[in-house]
């Protein structure tokens, strides 16, 4: 006695995000392990187009675990406002009460907490942000991985090493090491930095003179919790940043289909320079805690914003080039393509002008009446299109939008600064002058 399921009722498989490993279950009917071994009719081996793996940067990890417990966070980020509702409190609130209740009266020197500029944009905007950024990066990342199998950028051939590659970045992703070691970090290498950074001439709401650790009680938390908070989750993205771009690498040591006459001018990889889109919350975090740094000098120690120009400029090609320069190790296998593609087309070109001329041009006169509706213009046409694909392919698998978008989104924080420069009628004036 044998059966078959109805197509509709074989048990079925969808990868579980957090662990990348596909968890069983079943639309109706019984599944495999109710059924006696001899029964149960053969089931297909899976299709990696119909069930790609699920991967995401953001999905696991022992914090992701912590949270989910915690019910700050669901299987798919869920729960966001509460999350961020929840950290930035726990980093913020504190110092406020502290501070406030711990400011001793009749201090006027002192800088009191609300006039801190730079500590408000750090767990005000910079941390909301970078908590935030987990779900566009989630959303904007996940389907590039598909998509190198989709559009057969990535071979059947490969397949094993593209699952491997995948693998070892979910590894490194849920390792509980990596997140241990970066508190470890924290708390030797970030505090041993602060400390080194920090000299008080004059009494702060979280610091008195006389001593680096000569700390109030606002101060405790500041160094001892929230600053460790905002390093983790800063540092967190770094790793993050790390796992992908090794999983790229990974995949551009294949053999990689590539075309030269995408008509995206990047061999079919522009997906690749619009992914990076999803990192630019990290950037404007980034820029928004140096904009902190440089208003408070500004506002507080009578410095010139022009004269942290050569900073901001540094600090903006250094965030544009170290997010879009790891794509670079695409550029060989690009380059081999556009050279194929040249010499190919080439060929082929060469062929076609020698037999469109031997018709045309060489043979006797024709007439108008043959000349007009003939298809072989339009392909010659045709042709001379696709060989100007060919040449004007890129290398680098992004362009200058790609390169001015994430500069943007890096610099932003820095405009309310001009306001220290410019009144804002002349602001306006002179945006709209750039603009127009």
């Amino acid at each position: 006695m044998s059966f078959e399921f109805p197509l509709s009722e074989r048990p079925t498989s969808f990868p579980d995000p957090v662990r990348g490993t596909p968890t069983p279950t079943c639309d109706a009917g019984p599944t495999r392990e109710d059924l006696p071994t001899n029964v149960y009719a053969p089931l297909p081996e899976p299709n990696f187009l119909e069930e790609p793996h699920d991967f995401s940067l953001v999905l696991g990890g022992p914090l992701f675990q912590l949270l989910r417990k915690s019910h700050l966070e669901g299987g798919h980020l869920e729960l966001l406002n509460r999350r961020l509702l929840v950290i930035t409190l726990v980093d913020w609130l504190p110092l406020l009460v502290l501070a406030t209740l711990g400011s001793p009266a009749g201090n006027i020197s002192r800088l009191s907490f609300l006039h801190d500029v730079e500590v408000h944009v750090r767990f005000l905007i910079a941390l909301p942000v970078l908590i935030g950024a987990e779900l566009l990066v989630h959303s904007r990342i996940r389907p590039v991985v598909r998509r190198f199998v989709e559009r057969r950028i990535v071979l059947p051939k490969d397949l094993p090493r593209f699952d491997n590659a995948i693998a070892s970045a979910i590894r490194l992703r849920n390792s509980v090491p990596n997140e241990v070691g970066l508190v470890v970090c924290v708390y030797t290498f970030g505090l041993w930095l602060w400390n080194s950074r920090i000299a008080l001439d004059s009494p702060t709401w979280y610091a008195m003179p006389g001593g680096r650790w000569h700390l109030t009680p606002a101060g405790f938390w500041y160094v001892f919790v929230s600053i460790p908070i905002l390093q983790f989750i800063l540092l967190r993205w770094y790793l993050r940043f790390f796992i992908w771009f090794r999983f790229l690498w990974h995949v551009s040591r294949m053999d990689l289909n590539l075309i030269s006459t995408q008509p995206d001018r990047c061999a079919g990889l522009a997906f690749l320079g619009k992914s990076v889109y999803a990192f630019g919350p990290i950037l404007f975090a980034q820029g928004a805690m140096l904009a902190g740094l440089v208003a408070s000098r500004v506002l507080y120690r009578g410095e010139s914003l022009l004269s942290f120009k050569l900073q901001i400029g540094g600090f903006v090609a250094f965030f544009v080039v170290a997010i879009l320069g790891p794509l670079l190790m695409f550029t060989p296998g690009m380059a081999r393509a556009k050279r194929k593609g040249l010499a190919d087309y080439g060929l082929l070109a060469q062929r076609y002008v020698e037999s469109f001329e031997k018709k045309w041009v060489l043979r006797d006169p024709t007439s108008s009446e043959e000349l007009l509706g003939s298809a072989d213009f339009q392909s010659l046409a045709d042709l001379g299109n696709s060989y100007a694909l060919v040449r004007e392919m890129r290398s680098v698998p992004f362009g200058l939008e790609d390169i001015t978008r994430l500069a943007a989104a890096t610099a932003a924080p820095f405009l309310p600064l001009l306001l220290t420069i410019f009144s804002p009628e002349e602001l306006i004036m002179r945006i709209i002058q750039v603009v127009f």
